[in-house]
């Protein structure tokens, strides 16, 4: 049987969206059976329509179902990216976080591999502590989290951030950027699919 992964991102002007799809592609040409969600959003619709940028990537990912307790349930494993905010993951994102109460409180989010991705607006904007903060998140889960770590050179390449892919808003999705996604995306594929075997 297939890994179910579901890819779930929030993005304001489009980077995490990029980011997704390309560890969308990675993890189905990996043999993935995949989602790509989108953390519903939560600023008003006319703030929303009033920044350009905003608006663009709203009307864009418009396609992208939001993701729901249903895809949790049905995934093997998940793979979220958001933007930072203050240190954290964007307040959409965690929004989504905490209508799980009641699949985590049955235990449905235990046992599975997660990996996560982020954005800053510059290097020191906070990658790191959003990575790692939204990894206690999984702990409370009882999930398994899967960070990409130095198994590749091409970490060391993009950054070096061994928690998980962190891009810088504007930056171009050079080969090695998109290397290093599809290796995170992988990697949490050839996890999952250890686990479940391991189920079955």
């Amino acid at each position: 049987m297939s890994v179910k992964l579901a890819v779930i991102y929030y993005s304001s002007y489009g980077t995490n969206h990029r980011m997704a799809s390309i560890a969308a592609e990675a993890a189905r040409a990996a043999g993935a059976e995949v989602r790509l969600l989108k953390a519903p959003e939560t600023a008003p619709a006319e703030v929303v329509a009033g920044v350009d940028a905003w608006k663009a990537q709203a009307e864009k990912g418009a396609d992208v179902p939001d993701a729901t307790v249903e895809d949790m349930e049905w995934a093997d494993a998940y793979l979220i990216s958001a933007p930072t905010r203050f240190g954290i993951m964007a307040s959409q994102m965690r929004a989504f976080i905490d209508t799980l109460g009641g699949i985590w409180s049955r235990g449905g989010l235990a046992n599975k591999p997660v990996s996560a991705m982020t954005s800053t607006q510059n290097v020191n904007g906070g990658q790191e502590t959003t990575l790692v903060s939204f990894y206690t998140t999984v702990m409370h889960w009882g999930g398994v989290v899967v960070a990409p770590g130095y198994t590749d050179d091409v970490i060391f390449k993009t950054g070096g951030n061994p928690y998980g892919y962190s891009h810088i808003a504007g930056a171009e999705f050079t080969e090695e950027v998109q290397a290093a996604i599809s290796h995170q995306a992988r990697r949490l594929v050839d996890v999952a699919g250890k686990l479940t075997a391991g189920d079955a």
